[in-house]
């Protein structure tokens, strides 16, 4: 629904069906290490890598039931990772 070049959301409503097709597919994206998002209104990649980290929640109020689920992970700075070359002398 609303992106920028570093960003992508979408909202819609589904049925149960539709949501476990999409789980199904972020489950392929994570094995394959490539995960690509899109709608009419734009699209972003993500390349899953290393240790993941995982938080899921779950409430249920009254007739509203909800289940957040969130995944993210770090990716290494090529600028931090270059090799410097280190000097030592001693006088």
């Amino acid at each position: 629904m609303s992106q920028d070049k570093n960003n992508f959301r979408h909202e819609s409503l589904q049925d149960a069906k539709t949501i476990r097709d999409i789980l199904q597919s972020i489950t392929k994206g994570l094995a394959n290490g490539k995960l690509t998002f899109s709608d009419e209104d734009g699209e972003i990649t993500l390349q899953p890598e290393g240790l993941l980290h995982l938080k899921l929640t779950a409430a249920r109020e009254e007739s509203r039931h909800k289940l957040n689920l969130r995944i993210s992970w770090q990716v290494p700075d090529e600028k931090k990772n270059q090799k410097k070359n280190l000097t030592v002398s001693a006088k």
